[in-house]
């Protein structure tokens, strides 16, 4: 290769990787894999090194995304450099051997660490208070991103112990796996597209321009650095411990190491390990663990010299589409399925694979047959990466989706631009079964007993067809059913008449109205105050409740327009459910207008209970002690709190002084 053919290259993996960088920190839609960028950004790299063709804009020298035009942008004082990456052993030899020969003697240790699958965040606290969240931006400068990452639950607003008064602490923000499965589910149930993974889940939520929104993600919390005002030499381990006694969460996973053998060895533990974590690990960071060989050590423009991160390869495996088959949800989404041969990934048999919509299998020409390689890194469900051979000759024609419902034969519909097929008969029999399960879900009517089984039953028996005829059922009608004896029958028609006493706000999600989840339902409930109000509202009127907008508004209008929606419903009031917002049950006002902070352990309640009895007597809780402070409730090892509000003159009071104000 010349000069003049390296350049061409040089321009065409620098476009690309702007483009992968922009779609990963932008947009949360990253189309190529994290081994993949590291691979064009080592050739690239490479390739400026050698022809001497390094331009101060290229993708070597960037640390990760551009600061958002949609926030303010801040300079932050010390650096957020990102790190190199490393996917084998070799390579991880070579960082100790380079370390080693830096230092010239090899009395230092190192740190491992696992290393979170999420987005780094930048956290300053002043006099113990939270006062700037922000993220890494492009290393130099980042968005400010405060009010998003206060609702943030694992994030303190206040610091505990003996706190400096400037603390800078570094971090990543993260979803855990389950509730990132259960969010992509309501996104599918609302017609949104699923995030690609838990990390561009969690960018794009924190880069919401609405506060109230970011809270209602599943977004976690762990802290992995701090930068104290006055430098002082201390060691990776030592900081660790130093968060945790301010209140910052850390991840328990880190381990000192005395050389890089011990390294390797941690590595091959949390290789196994990471398959029962909670939470996505993409790897492990290894540092040098003493604060006072790193100045030494130096960076580069991107990374510090004294860290790096060893990658674990991402969970795929290659077999056979044997069919395509479409699967109908609760609200009529047509979700196309890869029947796969059966094959072993990250430790289940996986038979099964989504594809998502017709759209998706269209862009990556995915058809019967085909050898695809799947993959399992940052999703509960395996999906279809890539087809292994799209050029051979013998491969069955493109798939087409048909157009009417497997289930039912209904003709399949598109709404607006939505990507999605769906079937809007009413009487679907998958639906059915679907809505009849959600309906008695643990977070709607919470009907014990009545799980899927015993719903298809039911309905295949026809002795339902939809959630109202529930409580017309009677033990004659359920002695016959499989597994159904006398005991079960009447513990199941117990559970329903239970049912009637849910809430209000319980029985609108339980409707199964689309968009209108708990939260939601919640809204609805609060503001309309009965059944009956929300049945007669129009648009406008739902639209003016706060975080509630106008497609959520369209969507419950039309579902209270539908007669045989309706003709449930009020079944559902003459069956004697609930149809009015329940009054708040509070006791007194005896605390009426008063603010009180809490610190410390109680003995006999919880943070929870404490706030719930204050709540009920007319009282509020903040988090943090202020000027507006009436009250500081204090039980053991009370922290910072403490002595701010006896700075402050404030009431403080233990757990028997607050009975006696309440009784």
């Amino acid at each position: 290769m010349d000069k003049k053919q390296a350049q061409e290259r040089i321009n065409e993996l620098r476009d690309l990787l702007e483009k992968a960088n922009k779609a990963y920190y932008q947009e949360a839609q990253p189309f190529i894999s994290d081994k993949k960028f590291d691979e064009y950004l080592s050739e690239l790299e490479k390739l400026e090194n050698k022809f001497d063709l390094q331009d101060p804009d290229s993708p070597t020298r960037r640390v990760g995304g551009e600061p958002s035009s949609d926030f303010e942008t801040i300079q932050h004082p010390v650096p957020l450099l990102s790190l190199d990456n490393t996917y084998n052993e070799e390579e991880l030899n070579d960082f100790d051997r380079r370390v080693r020969e830096r230092l010239d003697h090899s009395n230092f240790t190192y740190m491992a660490e696992l290393k979170f699958d999420g987005t780094a965040i930048r956290l300053r606290y002043e006099d113990g208070d939270l006062a700037l969240g922000a993220t890494r931006g492009d290393g130099e400068r980042g968005d400010d991103i405060t009010r998003n990452l206060r609702t943030v639950r694992d994030i303190p607003l206040s610091l505990e112990g003996d706190y400096p008064e400037v603390l800078e602490v570094r971090g990543e923000a993260y979803m855990e796996r389950e509730a990132f499965a259960r969010m992509n589910e309501h996104r599918e149930e609302q017609g949104l597209s699923p995030f690609a993974n838990p990390r561009n889940s969690t960018a794009g939520s924190l880069k919401m321009q609405d506060p109230k929104e970011v809270a209602r993600r599943p977004i976690r919390f762990f802290s992995f650095d701090l930068l104290l005002e006055e430098s002082q030499p201390l060691t990776q381990l030592e900081k660790m411990k130093m968060l945790s006694e301010f209140g910052l969460p850390v991840c328990e996973y880190y381990q000192k190491c005395k050389n890089i053998d011990e390294v390797h060895q941690q590595l091959e533990e949390w290789k196994e390990l990471r398959h029962n974590l909670p939470f996505e690990t993409d790897g492990v960071v290894i540092k040098v663990n003493e604060d006072k060989f790193r100045s030494q050590l130096g960076s580069t423009s991107k990374a510090p010299r004294w860290a790096i991160a060893y990658k674990f390869e991402a969970e795929q495996a290659t077999t056979t589409i044997n069919d395509i088959s479409l699967q109908v949800g609760r609200l009529g989404k047509i979700t196309p399925v890869a029947e796969l041969k059966a094959v072993e990934l990250a430790g289940t048999t996986v038979k099964r694979a989504s594809l998502h919509n017709e759209d998706e299998i269209h862009r990556k020409d995915i058809r019967p047959g085909d050898r695809v390689v799947v993959e399992k890194a940052g999703e509960i469900i395996p999906q279809v990466v890539s087809v292994v051979n799209p050029n051979r000759e013998d491969r069955n024609p493109p798939f087409k989706m048909p157009k009417d419902c497997p289930a039912c034969g209904h003709e399949l519909t598109k709404l607006g631009d939505n990507v999605d097929w769906r079937c809007t008969n009413a009487e679907c029999p998958p639906q059915i079964r679907q809505r009849i399960a959600h309906f008695a879900s643990r977070d709607a009517m919470d009907i014990e007993g009545l799980g899927e089984k015993v719903v298809d039953q039911l309905v295949s028996e026809g002795l339902i067809k939809n959630y109202s005829d529930l409580y017309q059922l009677n033990k004659e009608q359920l002695l016959p059913l499989e597994r159904m004896a006398e005991k079960s029958a009447q513990n199941l028609l117990s559970a329903i008449e239970k049912s009637k006493e849910q809430s209000l706000d319980r029985l609108i999600y339980a409707l199964g109205i689309r968009f209108v989840g708990k939260t939601v339902a919640r809204d609805l409930a609060n503001a309309f105050g009965t059944m009956e109000a929300l049945i007669k509202a129009d648009e406008e009127s739902i639209s003016e409740i706060d975080a509630i907008g106008p497609k959520i508004a369209e969507s419950v209008v039309t579902f209270f327009n539908d007669e045989s929606n309706l003709k449930m419903v009020y079944s559902l009031k003459s069956a004697g459910l609930t149809f009015r917002k329940e009054e708040d049950k509070q006791k007194t006002q005896k605390l009426a207008d008063k603010i009180f902070v809490l610190t410390g352990s109680l003995p006999d309640f919880t943070r929870k209970e404490a706030t719930q009895k204050i709540e009920e007597h007319g009282g509020r809780v903040t988090s943090s002690v202020s000027g507006n402070t009436d009250y500081l409730l204090a039980g053991e090892s009370p922290g910072s709190k403490y002595e701010k509000a006896q700075q402050q003159n404030i009431s403080i009071l233990n757990q028997n002084d607050f009975l006696k104000l309440i009784e």
